[in-house]
């Protein structure tokens, strides 16, 4: 176990995937190819947030004003309002990937495979239980590391709220202190934020379509790309290869690893 750090730390929560999996008359959405196979929810960890920040900014206003890029209709619908890694052109993310590379973050993701009867049996279908669990499973060794920790979490309609959020982050906090018999001490913030507003979010969506990539298409060119800032993947209801599970720098994730998804 890591002693606390006397330091403030920032993280920056979003999600990927579409938490359903039922539709009307009870069709499974997935079965039908209609819904996403996971729902993942990860944040971004940074000291300084400002450097990142501004960066973002930077680059989307010399985006913004590129007379090339310009043309493209998303530059102007989109990017001109933040960066969203699924709404972007593909010169758009050339940029925004090269960034991101060279910022000091790391960024640490869990992914709930959607399977009807664990959904069913653990949260009763229920995409707010199931988001405070996923939350509270991701934080449970990662809340004592630093004296002050800042958490921001993306709008997600009624499921993200600072009361959700806050049990959640209870929840971690009891199961470490069950473990390790170590009371936390630090100073924790909860910030709702919309993804528009935060610079730090457009980054934490970027990465998360990054590992949503790998898991739905089998793309892991981008994943392979940002692999040094992903400390972590927790492919939490893949019980079989437990505790082979945590995808890591010493267990990095593969096709072969996750597959079938």
């Amino acid at each position: 176990m890591k002693e606390t750090e006397n330091i403030k730390a920032y993280y920056y929560f979003d999600e990927a995937g579409d938490p359903q999996i039922l539709g009307r008359k009870g069709v499974n959405l997935v079965a039908e190819g209609k819904s996403s196979k996971v729902f993942m929810v990860g944040y971004l960890e940074t000291k300084n947030p400002k450097v990142i920040r501004e960066a973002l900014l930077n680059l989307q206003k010399e985006i913004v004003s590129d007379d090339y890029l310009a043309m493209i209709p998303s530059v102007s619908k989109s990017t001109s309002r933040m960066f969203h890694a699924c709404m972007d052109c593909a010169e758009v993310r050339m940029k925004v990937y090269k960034l991101l590379r060279e910022l000091d973050f790391s960024f640490y993701c869990i992914v709930a495979r959607k399977k009807e009867n664990t959904f069913r049996n653990r949260f009763e279908l229920k995409e707010d239980r199931l988001y405070k669990y996923l939350v509270s499973k991701l934080l449970e060794n990662r809340l004592h590391l630093y004296s002050e920790i800042d958490c921001y979490f993306s709008t997600m309609g009624s499921v993200v709220r600072k009361d959700n959020m806050q049990e959640a982050i209870g929840n971690a906090i009891e199961t470490f202190k069950t473990k390790w018999h170590k009371e936390n001490s630090s100073q924790i913030r909860i910030i709702i934020q919309k993804n528009s507003e935060e610079p730090l979010l457009w980054a934490a969506d970027y990465v998360l379509w990054t590992i949503q990539r790998a898991y739905e298409k089998g793309e892991f060119g981008h994943y392979n790309f940002l692999k040094d800032k992903i400390n972590l993947v927790h492919d939490i209801f893949d019980t079989e290869k437990y505790p082979k599970n945590y995808y890591s720098q010493k267990n990095p994730l593969e096709a072969k690893k996750i597959d079938p998804v």
